[in-house]
Order: structure tokens, then sequence, then C-alpha cells
């Protein structure tokens, strides 16, 4: 049996004119005109050998066999007087089937091309079955059920330019009943259904699949409503904004094409910077909007011009139109910024300043390449969705302060996700407070009984490094500079003498203030010496060698800084691979359980981390989550190690690190301090813990002059053995996976200042493994 239908419907469907010949029969035996029931006289004897048309058929080909006679049988349907005016034709019921049109439609059709398929506009398959079964309730169980959804058709006219069709739909000529198969569903199951519009499953329960007849034809009319939908379709890609993704809306361009009827038309938008009185791009739309006209007025007059027009905008604001580009003033045409309207082909635009409260927002541009494209009354089409416009610039500027906002807490302080909850609680209470006009004093933020983890990877000799690089920088200044001045040879002695006593210091006995002193005799006295030079009449030698000397000197402190920036580079890599994998890994720490987690760069990566009740006191704490933490945390620890071997060799400078955990077992006590933004540690008592952090890193082995740190190891430092117990316990997890060495050392760290009892670990790294 043929499907009429390319989705799945309760109905069979079959075209029929039963009901329609049943008119022209009453006119036959009813009316009281002759000429009308000779008319319809006339019709039916003209169907009656044609049996399908009254008993209904599926066989779409007999449409077209039959077109002239179907034609003649509707022309009361479709007045000849009004077919080059009225888009409609005849319709096999809610189907892409379509027939007997009038000339209007027949020309739309034919616009859009040959390859064109009429089909329903934003209808799923679900959608479209739950609405035949509304339509059963209508015509059959005589449901008052109006359409649920308006049906449009998206037609392209011969310019490409997508136009809107609204359809309504003549169902006076079909009729539905149920087949054997069909079931009849009570009110209460109807009342039901209607109560579960989205329930798919539900409706082709109690209205299966093919279970009805739909028989008969409709008539469909169509409405041009390109501005309508254009119009919806620009407020809601206004409305739409995700705070969490700032996707640019690639139908934007192309919904100003329908809106404005322009088919080659290009969009630009510019916001207002009230702070630098300058106009800004969006980033997100870059890609996709232009911004001719706004370059060629940027580009056309000074900034104070500009600036001039900017505050002269508060007081008048009219849109400026332009309908042929080539009817402007010549003496426009000949300004050299002319050349970008005509680089980019405009010939017809429009410039529309957007307002609010007498203040710029924004500047919008509308560009065409063909002249007349834009006239006064295009422009009057802006006032329908000039408030949308407002509102999606306000919104946008708002998300975009909160998302800096959220930059901001997120890089440039300390309050972690584990703990944000106490800020809020405190925050509700001096927000609600406000509300009720009464004075409230924010508490400090503070948790108490915390277990610490501490460990880091420290740059291995990066302060001799520094220096050792240093020393060859400003070697090779003044190597450089001593050439130069070898060549200019006249002026030039009393600079070679200093120069003299500086490279005595820097290789001999470098004093505290050299660097500082080099700096001041080459800002003041030997660059604008060079610079001079450059500007008299010098040879081409002497210019080059001072030009490429100039090139290698680092403006911020007039010093050669190659070198020394191989090391920065080197150490601004190592330390974001590192706090990158320490904060992937962070995840997975939290999912153990909810502690504050804290990590710093400097010469390498250190953290914090500290956990207890009061941090999440919903959960349940025992001494576990600690043990699990400490295995995570060596666990961690080590794969940073093996990963730094991986790129260790990419390093513009080759550098080792050693990397130290500190196992403390005393409960600490942290608190948010207001003036640095940032916990710190509360208490005298707790400064120990502090104090004891900070002397590890140069610390040694007992009776030794050896660190207890080592690149390529990994250290741990404990005051007792039951610590020892612990990690040799966690070593031995890591020796089995292949990851550690059986190498462990047993060492006694050196009396620290105050700090005695000191016990560590040491043990190699199996350099060919890597954490699972």
């Amino acid at each position: 049996m043929a499907n009429l239908y390319k989705k799945d419907a309760p109905f069979q469907v079959y075209i029929s004119f039963k009901k329609y010949l049943d008119v022209l029969e009453h006119i036959r035996y009813n009316d009281r005109l002759e000429y009308r029931v000779n008319y319809a006289e006339s019709l039916i004897e003209k169907t009656k050998n044609f049996v399908e048309l009254r008993d209904g058929f599926q066989d779409v080909s007999l449409l077209e066999k039959n077109e002239d006679l179907i034609r003649l049988l509707l022309a009361d349907l479709f007045p000849t007087g009004l077919t080059n005016n009225e888009i409609k034709a005849a319709s096999i019921p809610l189907s892409n089937i379509t027939f007997n049109y009038t000339e209007r439609f027949k020309n739309i059709l034919k616009d859009a091309g040959k390859d064109f398929e009429i089909e329903l506009r934003n209808i799923s398959d679900d959608e479209f079955y739950v609405f035949c079964c509304c339509l059963i309730l209508q015509a059959y169980f005589k449901r008052d059920i109006r359409s649920m959804i308006p049906f449009y058709y998206d037609i392209p006219n011969k310019q490409g330019i997508m136009k809107h069709y609204k359809i309504t739909v003549n169902s006076d000529f079909t009729e539905v009943y149920p087949t054997e198969n069909a079931k009849i569903p009570s009110d209460d199951v109807l009342d039901m259904l209607l109560e579960n519009l989205d329930d798919f499953k539900l409706w082709k329960k109690y209205f299966p699949s093919q279970s009805w007849i739909l028989k008969g034809f409709t008539i469909i009319s169509l409405v041009d409503c390109t501005s309508e939908v254009a119009l919806s379709d620009l407020k809601s890609s206004m409305i739409e904004i995700d705070p969490e993704d700032f996707d640019p809306d690639e139908n934007l361009v192309e919904i100003f094409k329908s809106y404005f009827d322009v088919a080659d038309l290009n969009f630009g938008l510019m916001l207002f910077n009230k702070k630098d009185q300058k106009l800004d791009k969006l980033p997100i739309y870059e890609s996709l909007f232009t911004n001719h006209i706004l370059d060629f007025w940027i580009n056309t007059f000074d900034e104070d011009t500009r600036k001039n027009t900017f505050s002269n905008l508060s007081h008048n604001s009219k849109p400026i139109v332009v309908s042929n580009v080539g009817k402007l003033d010549e003496n426009i045409k000949k300004l050299p910024s002319f050349k970008i309207l005509k680089d980019n082909n405009v010939n017809s635009f429009m410039v529309i300043p957007i307002m609010k409260d007498n203040e710029l927002l924004a500047i919008m541009e509308f560009t065409s390449p063909h002249a007349n494209s834009f006239n006064g009354l295009k422009l009057k089409k802006m006032e329908f969705f000039s408030d949308m416009i407002l509102f999606s610039l306000n919104r946008f500027s708002f998300e975009k302060n909160y998302q800096i906002e959220a930059i901001i807490q997120r890089e440039y302080t300390s309050i972690h996700d584990s703990v944000v909850w106490k800020f809020r609680n405190e925050a509700e209470k001096y927000f609600n407070a406000y509300l009720a006009k009464k004075m409230y004093t924010l508490k400090q933020i503070s948790f108490k009984n915390l277990t610490p983890l501490f460990g880091f990877s420290d740059i291995r000799s990066s302060s001799e490094k520094r220096f050792n690089l240093m020393l060859e920088d400003l070697n090779l200044q003044m190597e450089t500079l001593h050439d130069i001045f070898l060549l200019i040879n006249s002026d030039s002695e009393k600079y070679l003498l200093a120069l003299e006593v500086f490279e005595n210091e820097l290789n001999n006995e470098i004093k505290a203030d050299t660097e500082q002193r080099l700096q001041r005799l080459l800002r003041e006295e030997i660059h604008p010496y060079l610079q001079a030079k450059l500007e008299l009449k010098s040879t081409r030698e002497i210019k080059t060698k001072i030009k490429d000397y100039f090139t290698q000197v680092f403006p911020q402190t007039d010093l050669f800084y190659a070198n020394r920036k191989s090391l920065d580079d080197s150490i601004t890599l190592l330390n974001r691979k590192l706090a990158d994998m320490l904060d992937e890994n962070q995840v997975k720490a939290q999912q153990i359980f909810p502690h504050y987690y804290e990590r710093f760069k400097s010469d390498g990566v250190e953290h914090n981390l500290y956990i207890g009740p009061t941090i999440a006191p919903d959960l349940h704490y025992t001494s576990k989550v600690v043990h699990k933490l400490r295995y995570w945390q060596l666990k961690t620890i080590c794969n940073m190690e093996l990963e730094f071997q991986n790129f260790k060799k990419d390093l513009p400078i080759s550098m080792d690190i050693a990397s130290l955990i500190f196992v403390y077992n005393e409960k600490i006590d942290i608190r948010f301090r207001m003036d640095e933004k940032r916990f710190d540690v509360d208490g005298a008592y707790n400064s120990y813990y502090e104090i004891v952090k900070k002397r590890l890193d140069k610390a040694h082995i007992k009776g030794s002059t050896e660190r207890i740190t080592c690149p390529g190891k990994i250290t741990i430092v404990y005051f007792g053995m039951e610590n020892q117990k612990e990690y040799l316990e966690y070593i031995n997890k890591l020796q089995k996976k292949g990851i550690l060495q059986s190498d462990i050392e047993f060492l006694k760290v050196e009396d620290l200042q105050g700090i005695t009892g000191l016990l560590a670990l040491r043990v190699s790294l199996d350099q060919d493994q890597s954490i699972k």
C-alpha cells in the first residue's frame, strides 16, 4: 500500500474529491440559478468515468495525468481573476504533495529552482505524528482544538533570499474515520493525552500507525510573512546568549537578508568603548561581520574629530542612509579613505548609531554592492527591533562583565571551589541584611583542624644559571659596544674606559650595584650617543652595527637579554606544564574528598592541600581520606617528574627539577586574609608548619653537604616512624607498577633553625615508565 507521507502517521491517506462532488450534487438538485445547475451537472458528467475521484486513490501520478480535469473541477475554488495574486494550491492533507497551483504559486516554485523540494519547516517526526492525532480528535471526536504550531514553507526566491510563507489550511473537503484496527479512546484518555503532548509513545499507543483513514484534499493558502519570521528569528538570535559559550550565530546575516529583502547584504557592528572613546570590533563575529563603512569613517577623520563626533551623537544620533555611493559629493570621493568603499564594492549602505539614555552603545552598518539596496523605507524597518538590539547589547555587556569578573576570580584570587560555599553563605547573610536595611559585619572565613599536604618540584640551581647567563649577556654587550667604539674611534675613548671598568667588575669582583650602574651609564650616556651617530653622517658600517646592537637591547632594561630570556622562557614553559598537570590531576583528588587546594609558580611549582571535615561538613570524613590523598600526591609528583623528562629536551635552556613531599601530622587552621585575598595558616602555633616548609628547600643530609633533594629522585620528609611505614607502603605500590626503583635511602635531615628530628626517604624514578 502506498504511503503518501514521508513520516509515520496514524492515517492511511487517500486523495478523494467526494466531498466536493457532493457539494456539486447539492447545487445540481437544489440551486435556483439555472446556469449554476448546468455548470454543476456538466462537471459531474465529466468526472463520472473517473470513479477514483470519488472513491479515493493513492497513485500520485493520476494527479498529473488528470491535471486539466482537476483544474476544471476546482475552478470555483481557484478563481482565474485571482490567480496572479493569491498563493494557493490543493494539497494532500498534511503532506508535501501539492497540485493545482495558482500562477503566482507556480512562479514562486519556478524561481526556487527545479531541484527545490517543498517541505514543512521545523517539525519533527514525533511532532508531526501527534499533530495528525490531534486532527483525529478535532474531526472525529469533535474536540475544539486549535492548531498547536503554525506551519511555514521556506522557499528561496530568484536572488537566493529565503522567503517565509505561513500556511493556512482549509480542510472542508476531508473526512476522518477509524479502520477495524483502530482504538476508540474514552474521554478521560483523550484528556490525559492532551496533557501529554510531548509523549509520542503514549499517543502512538492509543492511535497506532495507519489505524485511521484520512480521505479527501485540502486547500492551502500561503501568506508572505518573511519580515515577521525574520524579525522573530532576529529576536531569538539576540536573546539567546550563552554566558558559558559566546558562539556567533552564523545565520544572522542570512536573517538580515530576508528581513531587508537584499540578497547581497553585509552586516557590521562595533561596540563603543566609552573609556577609550573608540569603536571596538566583536571578536566572536570578526569572521562573519564586515565593517567597511565603519573602517572608512574611522580612517577618514583624525582622533580629535572622531571623539567630537562621538560626543555630538548624544545630541544628534540620526542614522545615515546612502542609497547610491556613486552620487556622493566629489570631495568625499577624493579622500584617500574612500578607497575602502571602492575596494570592497560598497555601493549602498546604512549606518545606524545605537543609543541608550543619549549615550552611544554601538554603531551598526548594512552594506550592499548594488546601488539603491537601502533607502528610508528599509531604515524604517529598523524601528521594529531597535528595542531588541538595545536589550541584546545590554545583556551582552552584562555577560561580558560577568565573565571578566569570573576570570578575575579564577586567575587572580584564591577562592577555591571547595570552600566557596562558606563565602557564599556569608555573602548571602550580608545581602539579606542589605535588603532588610539592617547592618551586618562580614565575619572572617576560617577552617579549623585541617591536615596539610605540601610538595614542590623545584628547578635546581636556577639562581646560579640566571647569574651565569646574565654575565654572558653583559659580556656580549660589552664586546659589541667595544667593537662599535673602535670603529667610531674619534670621540668614544671615555666610553671604552668606562666599559673596561665594568668588564673587570663583572668578571672579577662584581658588586651589588654593578648592573644598576651599567644600566644608568647606558641609558643616560652611551645610548643617546649612539642614537646621535645614527642621525649624523656616519659610515654605513657604523650605522649597520649600531642598528644591529639596538635590536639585541631589551627596551625595559637597556641590557642584552637573549640568554636570560631563554632561561625565563624555559622556566615559564616548565612551570606551565607542571602546573597544568597538577591542576588536571587535582580534579581526581577532589573526588576522593573535597579539600582546599592552592599552587604557586616561581622557579618551579609548589602546592598545598588542606583536608578536613570542616571543609565538607555534609560528607563522612575518616583518616582513610588523608591516606588516599597522600598516595595521590606521591603518585602525581612521580607523574610530573616523568612527564618533565619527556619535554626536558625541548626546553631552550637545559635544566633539572628536584621534587619533595613534606608529611605533617598535626592539625592546623587556615584563615582568609582580606588584605591579600588568599588563605594563610592561622595562629602562632600553626606558623611552625610554614617555617619548616620554607627551610626544606635548601636543607642538607645531616653530616653532609649534599642536599636532601636530588634530580631524578623523590624525597619525602617526615617526623616519625609511623609516617615512614605509611610511605613505604605507597612506595611499594609504585615499585610494583614499575614507577619507582628499589634504591630507597633512609636519611636524617640536618638540624635547621629551631627544627630538629626530621627524617627523609629518597627513592629514584624509573625513567622508562609512566603512571597509569
